[in-house]
């Protein structure tokens, strides 16, 4: 599996779903440029997911492939609030409603069988981790049941909806790359804790627009909205 052709694929998948990631966050909101760089960051998602299940299901690593899984259905509700521009709900939402649900499940079984194994972990990660991903995987079922309830979610809540969804992938990628596979990059970016400056980035990013789009007024409001629209 080291050199497998499926990893490979995996592996120039992720490396372009950080790079479009990147691009669609620092490009003007609403550009053509941006579209297409969420396009292909869309497209780089999908195709990184869908090779890191199919790896976790070969390797009986199912932990992979609920951490994959989720990351697949956090890009599609995004992608789904940005396309669906009347911002109602529907049989897809429901549908997501009841993925989160089973995966939020999937994830508190998994913690709880890390916290009674010998070493603490289940398929190479803690209960601590698992819980956490149990946690965004209940908030975002949380979203959906809400939006399920109102009927739709339209202006800002929207926009924020799709940034966050969009964003949380970018960095459970990231923190893939940089933290799980610390081993290989050098030992001074390491020693100097510089792995952790792309995921404060992500994090600090996705604060800002979140915020700017909720609480922002006048004309930066109407440009915040207006991101959807286009």
């Amino acid at each position: 599996m080291s050199s497998s052709p499926v990893l490979l694929f995996h592996i120039s998948a992720g490396a372009l779903t950080l790079l479009s990631g990147t691009a669609a966050m620092v490009l003007q909101k609403g550009s053509q440029r941006h579209r297409v760089a969420g396009t292909v960051f869309v497209i780089a998602m999908v195709s990184m997911t869908a090779s890191a299940m199919y790896m976790g299901l070969v390797t009986r690593l199912m932990g992979s492939c609920l951490i994959a899984f989720l990351t697949f259905y956090l890009v599609a509700t995004a992608w789904r609030t940005a396309r669906r521009r009347d911002g109602s709900a529907g049989v897809f939402e429901f549908g997501a409603l009841l993925v989160a649900l089973a995966l939020g499940a999937g994830f508190l079984m998994f913690a709880v069988e890390a916290a009674n194994s010998p070493d603490g972990t289940k398929d190479g990660y803690t209960a601590r981790r698992y819980f956490l991903f149990a946690l965004v995987a209940l908030f975002s079922g949380a979203g959906d049941l809400r939006m399920l309830l109102r009927g739709g979610v339209l202006g800002r809540q929207r926009i924020a909806r799709h940034l966050w969804r969009m964003t949380l992938p970018l960095l459970i990628a990231a923190n893939i790359l940089f933290q799980g596979q610390a081993r290989f990059f050098p030992v001074g970016l390491r020693r100097a804790h510089a792995l952790y400056v792309p995921i404060v980035l992500i994090i600090g990013a996705m604060t800002f627009w979140i915020v700017r789009v909720l609480f922002s007024h006048g004309g930066r409001g109407k440009r915040a909205i207006y991101w959807l629209r286009t």
